[in-house]
């Protein structure tokens, strides 16, 4: 009976033993736990807040960034768009043909000028931007025929009309001054740089010009542009 005594009270104490170990065990593990999560709980929640915080400014971000980014997109497609239609429209900008323009000419001598002077003006009324530059074909008609006028040799310079913009150039011719009938001008013909199809505009100059031994053209043009707008 002793042995059975001390052995049972071995195994209460044994028991005992393991009992305060397991509790001791889930004590540590309690407090350990506890602490972990706080600080998950604590990081997890600055985390957490963070990550939402981050995943709503994520959100936000790509929100605004896909709009910014779709509206950049857009706008650089339409940028690029209008920038390449508007940069084709500056490097082949189309000239300006004679049915887009409006011809006006008018006497421009001044008094005291060796020479007389007519000034053409061509507004551009096509309701584009056109390009123009050069020297326009100019012939007088004439009771003796054509009179092809030659070019000055001024310089070109290239240029474009908006459109209701204005241009001229100079028509330069002697002045008869002989006494004589001369050669009687009828109709003036211009033809823009570059075109083929020729305006009749009347003579605004002198009514004749000196009769000449037809050894050239006394009758001089300019440029686009080498004369004041409105003469």
């Amino acid at each position: 009976m002793r042995v059975h005594k001390l052995t049972f009270a071995a195994l209460a104490v044994a028991a005992s033993l393991s009992l305060t170990a397991c509790q001791n065990d889930d004590d540590a593990t309690g407090q350990s736990d506890p602490s972990a999560a706080s600080s998950e709980a604590s990081g997890g929640g600055s985390g957490s807040g963070d990550a939402q915080q981050g995943a709503e400014g994520e959100s936000g971000g790509e929100g605004t960034g896909g709009q910014g980014t779709a509206a950049g997109s857009d706008s650089g497609s339409e940028g690029a768009s209008g920038s390449g239609s508007g940069s084709g429209e500056n490097d082949k900008t189309g000239k300006c043909r004679t049915d887009e323009l409006k011809f006006k000419a008018m006497d421009a001598t001044i008094d005291g000028d060796t020479e007389g002077t007519v000034a053409v003006e061509l507004t551009n009324g096509g309701g584009r931007e056109c390009a123009i530059s050069g020297y326009a074909g100019v012939d007088l008609k004439t009771n003796s025929g054509t009179l092809s006028a030659k070019r000055s040799g001024e310089p070109v310079v290239p240029g474009t009309l908006k459109d209701g913009e204005t241009v001229a150039f100079g028509i330069h011719y002697p002045i008869n001054d002989s006494g004589g009938s001369g050669v009687r001008i009828t109709g003036l013909v211009v033809t823009p740089p570059d075109e083929t199809k020729s305006v009749t505009l009347d003579w605004p100059g002198a009514a004749t010009l000196p009769v000449t031994d037809g050894s050239g053209s006394p009758v001089k043009v300019g440029p686009i542009g080498s004369a004041g707008q409105g003469g």
